[in-house]
């Protein structure tokens, strides 16, 4: 004898947002993604589209943007060279150690890019720390193209890494002490064990250190000045559009439409790495 199955029920649940999100919280929700998105809308309708392609190739906004893009990407890879060790320090480092230095890595996020200006220009302006000793070597780094990256680099470094420290977190060290107890020497661990491990950390901080550098301009105003040619890098190059000087402010729009673009697609590899890493 077989039992008769049940008569269907009509579904009732709620929804999967429905389900976890409270409604009363729809309207300030809606009011938060308002004030994310109206300002860009603005701005693209703001935008005189007929005239972007002459705005962006003049002279001044090609000066700015080959700047932006050559300094950042040395600001990467500098990022990358010292992050990469900063990072499996930390990771590696007892709880106290690791809690301190995790601290002092981060600071720059949490500090307003103008007070990293001053402080760089505290240990290498020409009355610094450091910045007195390299006078005399004749070497000058404020107000140069070389202070456009290593203040790039002081607020990109945190974003590599915190991404390749919870990386290395992740995985810990059971692959590495196996390694080792078959020989690998400590290069080798790095080489073909930490490293892949840490890949997908370093990949996403390298994006996120890229268009951080590229869109830095706090820091690059103190410490490295406004030269055309020399630190005017795009963020500048807006702001002193906006001022009344340098280019035009339909090239500075047009430029702050690029800085977005990369900003999409930075999100964009994002997800696509996510999701990659997720099948």
């Amino acid at each position: 004898m077989t039992l008769a199955a049940p008569p269907a029920r009509r579904d009732r649940t709620l929804s999967p947002i429905a389900a976890r999100v409270p409604v009363w919280l729809a309207l300030p929700a809606a009011l938060g993604a308002l004030l994310l998105v109206l300002p860009f809308a603005a701005l693209l309708l703001r935008l005189d589209w007929a005239q972007v392609p002459a705005a962006i190739t003049a002279p001044e906004a090609m000066q700015a943007l080959g700047l932006s893009l050559a300094t950042a990407t040395i600001a990467t890879v500098v990022c990358v060279a010292l992050g990469i060790p900063l990072a499996l320090v930390i990771a590696r480092s007892p709880g106290w150690l690791a809690a301190i230095l995790r601290t002092l890595a981060t600071l720059p996020l949490v500090l307003p890019p103008l007070v990293g200006g001053i402080a760089l220009l505290a240990l290498l302006g020409r009355s610094g720390l450091l910045g007195g000793v390299l006078a005399v070597a004749g070497i000058r780094i404020p107000f140069t193209t070389a202070a456009v990256v290593i203040a790039q680099v002081f607020v990109a470094l945190p974003f590599l890494v915190i991404s390749v420290e919870g990386a290395l977190r992740t995985a810990g060290t059971g692959h590495e002490r196996v390694a080792a107890s078959l020989g690998a020497r400590p290069f080798t661990v790095f080489r073909r064990v930490t490293l892949p491990l840490a890949g997908p950390g370093l990949l996403a901080g390298t994006v996120l250190c890229f268009a951080r550098a590229l869109g830095e301009f706090g820091a690059t105003a103190l410490f490295a000045g406004n030269a055309p040619g020399v630190t005017r890098t795009m963020p500048l190059a807006i702001y002193t559009a906006f001022n009344g000087a340098g280019v035009r402010e339909d090239t500075a729009i047009a430029l702050s439409l690029l800085l977005i673009l990369v900003a999409v697609a930075v999100l964009v590899l994002m997800r696509g790495w996510r999701a990659d890493t997720i099948r």
